[in-house]
C-alpha cells in the first residue's frame, strides 16, 4: 500500500523474476535478449510451455469434476507431460513465442477424450449441465468445429474468493452451449394431433416428406387394343343401321321424332350471295377467275360514276326510348297549383267585369249564407226563399253532372282509344311468347285464351295436340305483359270445371282427347296440368295476320304444316324436346 500511484493493485508478469527487476537490454532486432540461464533455442521452451498447458487444462477439468459433486480419480500424467507441475515459462521468450504455446495448448486439450460424466438435468443452469464437448462445436448448430485460437474463449474456470460461488460464472457459456443444442428436428405426432390449428382430415402423412420411388413399368395387358378395335366397329355398325332405320321410316312417311336435330341445322351457304349477282356474269364465284365474267367496268354495270344517296331511315333504338314524365308533385303540392290557377281565373273574371265585358253573375245563395244574403226579404217570407235555394242548388248540381255526361267517352271513342294505344304500343317493338300447355279440354280455359288474346290486339295461333298444346302470341310489350300475366297467374290449369255446352259441327267437340270425362263418364284429374313460358323475345315483324284461333292437329306434321306458314315449326321442336307429355 506504499505506492500511492496504484501500482500495488497491478499484479507481477509471471516471466519477470523477482531478483531481476531491471529493464532487459534489447537486442538489434527488436526483441529481448535471452537471459543466461535459458536454453539457446526456443524449440525446448515451446514443448515446455505445450506441456504446462496441459496440465493446466488437466488441473481446471480436475476442479470442474470435484466442484460437480463426482469422485474421480486424479488422471495419471502422460508421457507427453513428465511432471504435474511444469516449470514457469521464461522471461526470456517473445511474446510471439507465447502465442504459440497457448494455441498448442489448446489444440491439445481439445484432441484429448473428455472422460465419462453423469447424464446432464433438464435444468440449463444447474453447474452439471456444462458439457466439454460443446467447446468444440459451432454455434449454429452447424456441428462444426471451431477455430483452435478460439477455443480458450470457451474455457470454463471457477475462481473461488470472496463474493463468487463456484459455477457461477459459466452460466452464460452454459446458455450458449445450450442453445446450439436445440432439437432442430421436426414435431412428432402426438404434438401435430395435440395441436389445435390442426386439420385432421390432412392426416399425419401431409406432415411428412414421402419417400420418391421408382416408377415401375405397367405393360399393356395382350388384346388390349384388339378390343377397343371391335367396340368402335360394333359402334360404327350401330351408327349404320339406325341410319338405315331412319332412311326407311321417312320413306314410309313416318317422320314423328325424325326431324328434331334438322329444324337446328344451319343451312349451307349459297354458291353466289345476292349482293354479288349484278357484278358477276356466272351461277358461282369460281367465274371470277375470268375477267370477262366481271361486270365492274362494263356498260351495264350497277357500277357507276354517279353518287347515289339512300333514304334516311329512322333508327329503330329511338323507338324504345322512353317518354319523358312530366315531374311527380305531392297532395300538397297539387292542391297550391290548383289554387293559385283558380285565383288567377277569378281575378281575371272580376277585371273583365269591372270593364263591363261580361255581366255580373247572380250570387250564389246557400243555405249557410241565406240570411246574409237576402236579409229583408229573407225575413218576410222564408218559405218561398227556402223553395228558391234549393231550386238554384238542384240547378247547379244538374250543371254539373252534365258537364260531366259531356266530358265522359262514349263506348265507341273508348275502343278507338284502346286501339290506338294498343297500336301505338305495337309500334315500340313486336314481341312474341310461346307457351307450352300439357291439356286444353277444358273448354273455359280455351275461350279465355282466344277472348283475352282478341282483347290485347294479339296475333299467333293455339295448336292443340294429343300429347301437348302450343300457344304462340305476338303483340305489343304493354299486351304481352298482360297476357303473361293471365297465362301464368290468373288462370288455374289444375281444375276441372267439367263438362262444357259446345256448338254441333264443332271439330274440338269430336275430339275424344279434348273431353273433360273419361270412358267412365268421370271427370279427369287435372292435378299434374301447367303451362309453361319457352321463350320471350322480340322480332322484327308479325308473323301472323290476325289471331288464328285453336286448331286441332292430330299428327306432328299437321303440327307442323299449321305452323309453316309463319316459319315457326322450330318451336314444335322446341316444345317437343322441353317436357315429356304426363297425358
Amino acid at each position: 500500500m506504499a505506492d500511492v500511484s496504484g501500482n500495488a493493485r497491478k499484479r507481477a508478469h509471471p516471466e519477470e523474476d523477482a531478483s531481476n527487476s531491471q529493464k532487459r537490454s534489447r537486442s538489434n532486432h527488436g526483441s529481448p535478449v535471452p537471459a543466461q540461464g535459458g536454453s539457446a533455442t526456443g524449440k525446448v521452451d515451446i514443448d515446455k510451455m505445450v506441456a504446462a498447458a496441459r496440465a493446466k487444462a488437466e488441473a481446471v477439468r480436475a476442479r470442474l469434476q470435484s466442484a460437480r459433486g463426482g469422485a474421480t480419480p486424479p488422471v495419471p500424467p502422460t508421457e507427453a507431460s513428465p511432471s504435474p507441475t511444469p516449470p514457469a515459462p521464461s522471461p526470456a521468450m517473445s511474446r510471439l513465442e507465447q502465442m504459440k504455446a497457448r494455441v498448442a495448448a489448446a489444440t491439445g486439450r481439445a484432441n484429448a477424450a473428455p472422460p465419462q460424466r453423469p447424464p446432464a438435468p433438464a435444468s440449463p443452469y444447474h453447474p452439471t449441465a456444462f458439457d466439454d464437448e460443446g467447446l468444440n462445436k459451432a454455434r449454429g448448430g452447424l456441428d462444426v468445429g471451431l477455430h483452435p485460437a478460439l477455443l480458450a474463449e470457451t474455457t470454463p474456470e471457477i475462481r473461488g474468493g470472496k463474493g463468487r460461488q463456484p459455477g457461477k460464472g459459466n452460466r452464460r457459456n452454459e446458455l450458449r452451449d445450450n442453445r446450439a443444442r436445440l432439437d432442430l428436428s421436426g414435431p412428432s405426432i402426438e404434438e401435430i394431433r395435440n395441436n389445435p390449428y390442426f386439420d385432421p382430415s390432412l392426416g399425419p402423412k401431409a406432415t411428412m416428406a414421402k419417400p420418391r420411388h421408382a416408377k415401375q413399368l405397367v405393360f399393356n395387358q395382350k388384346g388390349k387394343y384388339i378390343q377397343q378395335a371391335a367396340a368402335l366397329r360394333r359402334q360404327a355398325q350401330l351408327e349404320a343401321m339406325k341410319k338405315r332405320i331412319a332412311e326407311r321410316a321417312r320413306q314410309a312417311g313416318i317422320d314423328e321424332d325424325m326431324d328434331i336435330e334438322k329444324a337446328f341445322v344451319v343451312p349451307a351457304p349459297p354458291a353466289l350471295e345476292w349482293w354479288d349477282e349484278g357484278l358477276v356474269n356466272g351461277d358461282g364465284y369460281a367465274a371470277i377467275d375470268d375477267s370477262q365474267n366481271l361486270k365492274v367496268d362494263t356498260a351495264d354495270s350497277i357500277i357507276t360514276r354517279y353518287i347515289q344517296h339512300p333514304v334516311l331511315i329512322e333508327p329503330p333504338q329511338d323507338k324504345h326510348v322512353p317518354v319523358a314524365k312530366p315531374m311527380y308533385l305531392t297532395p300538397k303540392e297539387q292542391a297550391k297549383i290548383r289554387r293559385q290557377r283558380r285565383m288567377a281565373d277569378l281575378k281575371e273574371q272580376q277585371a273583365k267585369i269591372r270593364l263591363g265585358l261580361e255581366p255580373a253573375p247572380p250570387p250564389k245563395v246557400k243555405k249557410s249564407n241565406l240570411m246574409r244574403v237576402l236579409g229583408e226579404e229573407a225575413v218576410k217570407d222564408p218559405t218561398a226563399v227556402e223553395a228558391r235555394v234549393n231550386r238554384e242548388i238542384a240547378d247547379r248540381r244538374d250543371k254539373h253532372e252534365h258537364m260531366n255526361e259531356e266530358r265522359k267517352l262514349s263506348k265507341e271513342e273508348r275502343h278507338e282509344k284502346l286501339a290506338a294505344q294498343q297500336e301505338k304500343d305495337a309500334a315500340l317493338g313486336i314481341h312474341v311468347s310461346v307457351y307450352r300447355i300439357d291439356n286444353l279440354a277444358s273448354g273455359r280455359n280455351r275461350f279465355k285464351i282466344s277472348r283475352n288474346a282478341e282483347q290485347n290486339a294479339l296475333t299467333g295461333i293455339c295448336v292443340m295436340h294429343p300429347k301437348f298444346n302450343l300457344l304462340i302470341v305476338e303483340g305489343g310489350s304493354h299486351s304481352i305483359k298482360n297476357y303473361r300475366k293471365l297465362m301464368l297467374n290468373r288462370i288455374d290449369w289444375t281444375e276441372n270445371p267439367g263438362p262444357d255446352a259446345v256448338k254441333e259441327g264443332n271439330r274440338e267437340a269430336q275430339a275424344a282427347w279434348l273431353s273433360t270425362e273419361d270412358e267412365k263418364g268421370e271427370l279427369k284429374d287435372f292435378s299434374h296440368n301447367s303451362c309453361t313460358l319457352l321463350w320471350e323475345g322480340q322480332a322484327k315483324a308479325r308473323a301472323f295476320r290476325k289471331w288464328l284461333g285453336a286448331r286441332v292437329c292430330e299428327t306432328d306434321s299437321a303440327a307442323k304444316e299449321a305452323l309453316s306458314r309463319a316459319k315457326m315449326e322450330n318451336f314444335w321442336t322446341l316444345a317437343k324436346s322441353a317436357k315429356p307429355s304426363e297425358f
